[in-house]
């Protein structure tokens, strides 16, 4: 059995001092749902949409982060399921990581107010799921094992 998910999130990492890595966190706007909420970039598949064309185009519309600002591009094996108490469903979320450099500047979208790059640690105290503080740990995972991230690379269209 095959499933497309309902939502797609990747997490933006570059590489800071000591090459340890910094992850992208996104506040959310006051006016959305979850004002508020410290997140990685999300969102809907559009009717039609390929999974990583999705990505991308979320990743662009919500940071300014074209393809060619990618420096790696990573699925992960994590598929979130979690409970939309608002839509009384299941939903499904295939999350995704992508490193950018350093020089890399981001622009936020309406759908959010702040941005801030912060080590491991101070990211996953400030997310709200535990879901979220283990893709954190994943992005930890990519970088201290390269060997075995090639395995999850992948390319980046365009």
């Amino acid at each position: 059995m095959s499933a497309r998910p309902d939502l797609v999130a990747c997490w933006l990492f570059r590489v800071g001092v000591e090459g340890q890595p910094e992850v992208l966190l996104i506040r959310r706007a006051p006016d959305r749902m979850y004002p508020g909420l410290w997140q990685c970039v999300t969102g809907k598949l559009e009717p039609g949409e390929r999974i990583v064309e999705a990505v991308l185009r979320e990743v662009s519309e919500e940071t300014g982060v074209g393809p060619g600002d990618i420096e790696a591009f990573f699925e992960t094996d994590i598929v979130n399921w979690f409970h939309e108490a608002a839509l009384d469903a299941l939903l499904c979320e295939a999350v995704f990581a992508a490193q950018v450099s350093t020089a890399t500047a981001i622009r936020i979208s309406l759908e959010h107010d702040d941005h801030r790059w912060l080590d491991v640690v101070a990211a996953k105290a400030m997310v709200t799921w535990p879901a979220y503080e283990r893709a954190i740990d994943t992005v930890q995972w990519l970088l201290d094992h390269p060997d075995k991230a090639a395995a999850f690379r992948l390319p980046v269209p365009g």
